[in-house]
């Protein structure tokens, strides 16, 4: 089974265990061989894939742009972003120098295509602009993807 993630990159600190726990409950009823597609972003994409990986899953990997990895990884969250980055199995990076909106598109429309179900961790919020959770829920529905939202009780948004 492939599953992709789409969620807020802005988890309070004390958000994420409650979307861990909710995550790892919502993978394993899928079972093996679970497979995670993810673009490795801070917040829900990172959280998803640990739990893929605790899970005994694979991880596969769709990065935006070329410089994704030096532009828009912050230093506090590098450690992070290069342990998970180096557990996957694949790791495709798309055919755009800058990360932008347009990327991130992209890269959802890669992670949509390759998936059975979207695993969204979201508030139920609105697309706000081209490339956001909202407008990744709205694609993957669009086109008959099923997506299963997460947002348990006790998670917030910075």
């Amino acid at each position: 089974m492939r599953i992709g993630i789409t969620g807020h990159m802005n988890l309070t600190p004390a958000s994420v265990p409650i979307v861990a726990a909710e995550l790892r409950k919502v993978l394993a009823e899928y079972g093996e061989p679970l497979v995670g597609v993810s673009c490795l972003a801070r917040g829900a994409d990172q959280v998803f894939a640990r739990a893929v990986l605790e899970l005994g899953g694979r991880l596969d990997v769709v990065l935006p742009a070329a410089d994704y990895r030096e532009r828009k990884v912050k230093p506090d969250n590098r450690e992070e972003f290069e342990v998970l980055i180096g557990q996957a199995d694949n790791v495709r990076v798309l055919p755009f120098e800058t990360s932008n909106r347009d990327a991130y598109v992209a890269a959802n429309e890669a992670v949509l295509t390759t998936v059975d179900v979207l695993v969204a961790v979201w508030d139920g919020a609105p697309p706000d602009g081209k490339g956001g959770t909202g407008d990744t829920v709205q694609a993957a529905r669009g086109r008959g993807v099923s997506v299963t939202v997460v947002w348990p009780d006790g998670a917030h948004r910075s």
